[in-house]
């Protein structure tokens, strides 16, 4: 059984960003570089299948720079088998994105038999690329999955949507699963673990190897800017209480003229 987790790398949510020189995405050269955290939920249900599914394997792929590779070795210190990194500019967009992850798992040589996702990604918040890959591999796909059974071939999965409720759906496999958090705990990676991810395959390919070339960008991405600063706040002394009346008074005139929230 063949199992490929899509994952991504995206800037740690406490890094600070700036635009780059053109102002076409972020300045790259000193950021923190994390997995995507809904990933993870991707990355250790794929483990857990696996555990159920003797002979299974689970191979994660990422599109994106080469600089760091952190994404796919954490992966591989919770537990999966090997990685295939497309070699890609890091505002890539969805469609050349799924474009290459299919190429890249069809390079792979292996069938696969389940796909598993994050339901999106947290820097750009597309949530587009499961849906994506799984129409271009005319594959069944369901998202924003929060419960998980079945076996080699059925899967029982549960899908959640506005307002509380939960969808169950039954597929058959090869699927495309977007995953949500609350599906499971994500595992750390252990020390041995961290130390067998350095000698597990990483495969490198190149955006021609998959297929991919620039007439595949539906969306080129230009001047970044980063948002206005928020304006000093301003203090008022109603400590006197012949003064608190004029101070409620100007108060309310700023958040009715200034502010416009009343």
């Amino acid at each position: 059984m063949n199992i490929f987790v899509c994952i991504k790398q995206v800037p740690d949510t406490e890094t600070k960003v700036q635009p780059n020189g053109d102002a076409s995405f972020i300045e790259t050269s000193s950021i923190k570089w994390i997995m995507n955290p809904y990933d993870e939920f991707a990355v250790e249900q794929a483990l857990l299948h696996k555990q159920a599914n003797s002979g299974a394997t689970v191979t994660v792929v990422r599109v994106g720079g080469v600089k760091d590779s952190e994404a796919l070795r954490t992966a591989m210190a919770m537990g999966a088998d090997e990685a295939i990194l497309v070699d890609a500019p890091d505002n890539l967009d969805s469609f050349a994105t799924a474009k290459a992850l299919k190429g890249a798992i069809e390079k792979s040589g292996k069938t696969p038999d389940l796909i598993l996702t994050g339901k999106q990604a947290i820097d750009d918040d597309c949530l587009q690329v499961p849906q994506l890959l799984a129409q271009m591999m005319n594959l069944p796909s369901v998202s924003v999955i929060v419960g998980f059974e079945g076996d080699a071939n059925n899967l029982t999965l549960k899908r959640e949507v506005d307002g509380g409720a939960i969808e169950v759906y039954n597929v058959s496999t090869p699927a495309v699963v977007a995953c949500n958090k609350g599906l499971n705990t994500p595992r750390y990676a252990s020390l041995p673990g961290i130390m067998k991810a350095k000698k597990k395959p990483l495969t490198t390919l190149s955006l021609s190897d998959v297929g991919v070339s620039d007439e595949d960008r539906r969306v080129v991405y230009s001047d970044f800017q980063l948002p206005p600063e928020k304006p000093a706040g301003k203090k008022f002394d109603a400590s006197d209480e012949a003064n608190q009346k004029s101070v409620v008074e100007e108060v309310v005139s700023l958040l009715r003229n200034e502010a416009k929230v009343i």
